[in-house]
């Protein structure tokens, strides 16, 4: 932190207290253009965080953080509001928990997963929040996880650890 600019600081303190998706969108777009990696990512995970409706902490919370955070990105790369509609309407018949585990125990990953690996925030693919949350999943699920995450050359012991609580 020790090359950050006192304007890259202050913007970084203020990010913590941010709850509006707009002002935190509007700072990503600053960070971009004066080229504040730390603030860029900061204000991300921020709007990625503050989302979701749900209770932080839970399956749901981390199942929606996931799906604005791929959202946001395609956004940002096409231009245009981009859906994951199919994934929408499942959560919205089964779940947030059955949604995770089905597409966790799919033989092939969802292109979300492949999506999330390439930008390289496979934290928020379901297969890590499955290994976040090994109390609601059972242990074919997990397994399943854990070897799609071992497979993409993603070291699914983080995740494993965030679930005992040893993080």
């Amino acid at each position: 932190m020790a090359d950050l600019t006192p304007n890259e600081r202050s913007a970084l303190a203020q990010i913590s207290e941010l709850k509006d998706p707009e002002k935190l969108r509007a700072l990503i777009v600053n960070a971009r253009r004066l080229k504040s990696h730390a603030v860029e990512a900061a204000a991300f995970e921020r709007l990625c965080f503050v989302q979701p409706e749900a209770t932080p902490g839970t399956v749901e919370h981390d199942v929606w953080q996931s799906i604005h955070a791929l959202e946001q990105m395609l956004l940002d790369e096409r231009g245009k509001t981009v859906r994951l509609s199919r994934t929408r309407q499942k959560i919205a018949r089964h779940g947030e928990a059955k949604t995770a585990a089905d597409l966790s125990l799919k033989p092939q990953p969802a292109d979300g997963f492949h999506m999330l690996v390439e930008r390289n925030h496979a934290n928020l693919a379901f297969e890590a929040v499955v290994l976040k949350h090994p109390k609601t999943f059972t242990k074919d699920v997990l397994a399943a996880a854990e070897s799609r995450l071992s497979l993409a050359n993603i070291d699914p012991q983080p995740f494993i650890d965030q679930g005992r609580g040893t993080n």
